[in-house]
């Protein structure tokens, strides 16, 4: 029996001996809430067009004799773009080179004549009836004369139609005839286009409401619509931005009243080539200026039916789980209306594994709200 007591004693004491093992605090990314005055954008969907986008139609009809340039390649103004037949039309040309001739030789007859009678007619020794047809002969073919040199005239433009030109230097696209085919002239018969794409334009709606905030943002800036104010951003359809900023070019002179949008216009340098008209791109424009914004790492946001939460570190590194009221999104942050202060530290990151009073090791990180891309969080 004292055997075992001892034996107790001895276990009791070397218990006491060892010491509990302090709980491992876990170490957990943390960010401090910034403020700063934010400009926020808001992003249309747009087409794009050419500087200038010309429709070549012929004014002469005929079979297309030759295409003399390069489908989808880069033409100058003048250039010859397609020959059409001009036999027909040179066939005019010497036929009212013809008739002007004849109309000049009854001209230089009829002003002899009149030469001829007039001092007869002052001596009387002919008529005064016949000076007056003499010269009224002389008359109708000096207008026969003016006749024939206009008929000359338009028949040598018709046989100048035959070479069709480019009217601007730009981009040709696909011609709608070839060789050996047969054109007619009028507006509605367009055989190809071309486009000057140096600068390309952007058209897009918004609606009346956002077009008086904007109207009155940019008066702010000092930037008037038509004004250099390069202020425009443009998404492309593969998600990068376009490298160079626009300027608005133009609005439309009125709302349409059927669907309360107005129609703008941006213009975007395109010195690569890289735009083409026809393209759905996307246009980011400032539409709003918030002083003192609160922001936060999008990531650092949790939402669960409707309710946005984040978790603050507090006094002592013990975490507390706070709602918040998100405003607008700016880049990969939120604005924070309500919830949080300048200062406040929160958790990014791996808050399902996080409760609220947990107490941990806050790693403090820095980031920046301008930047697009949340890798700007480091150590």
């Amino acid at each position: 029996m004292v055997s075992l007591l001892i034996a107790g004693a001895v276990i009791v004491t070397s218990c006491k001996d060892k010491e509990t093992p302090a709980a491992v605090q876990l170490e957990v990314p943390v960010v401090e809430v910034i403020q700063q005055d934010v400009a926020l954008e808001s992003e249309y969907t747009g087409q794009t067009y050419g500087e200038s986008d010309v429709e070549i139609r012929t004014r002469v009809e005929g079979w297309v004799l030759s295409m003399n340039f390069k489908e989808g390649s880069f033409v100058k103004k003048g250039q010859v773009l397609y020959t059409i037949d001009p036999l027909p039309y040179r066939n005019r040309v010497n036929e009212a080179e013809a008739a002007l001739a004849e109309a000049n030789a009854m001209m230089i007859k009829a002003k002899n004549d009149m030469e001829r009678i007039e001092p007869l007619a002052a001596i009387g020794a002919v008529s005064q009836r016949e000076l007056v047809a003499a010269k009224a002969s002389y008359e109708s073919s000096k207008a026969m004369v003016t006749s024939t040199e206009a008929s000359l005239r338009n028949a040598k433009i018709e046989l100048g139609y035959c070479n069709v030109e480019a009217p601007i230097s730009g981009m040709i696209g696909i011609s709608s005839v070839k060789p050996g085919d047969y054109v007619t002239k009028g507006p509605q018969f367009v055989i190809n286009t071309v486009s000057s794409i140096d600068n390309i334009r952007v058209r897009f709606t918004i609606s009346e409401i956002e077009y008086i905030r904007i109207t009155r943002l940019m008066k702010e800036m000092n930037v008037s619509i038509g004004e250099r104010g390069d202020v425009v951003k443009m998404v492309l359809a593969d998600g990068s931005l376009y490298p160079v900023k626009g300027r608005m070019n133009f609005a439309d002179r009125q709302v349409d009243p059927t669907t309360g949008a107005m129609t703008l216009e941006a213009q975007f340098r395109n010195d690569d080539n890289l735009l083409r008209p026809g393209q759905y791109v996307k246009i980011r424009l400032i539409t709003e200026f918030r002083n003192k914004s609160l922001l936060i790492p999008q990531r650092a946001v949790s939402e669960m039916q409707g309710l946005f939460q984040v978790f603050a570190v507090a006094d002592s590194n013990k975490l507390v789980l706070k709602l918040i009221k998100p405003g607008p999104r700016y880049n990969m942050s939120y604005i924070v209306e309500q919830g949080l202060t300048q200062g406040d530290k929160i958790v990014i990151g791996g808050t399902q594994m996080l409760r609220s009073g947990s107490v941990i090791n806050p790693v403090i990180k820095t980031w920046s709200p301008d930047s697009t891309n949340i890798s700007s969080i480091t150590n």
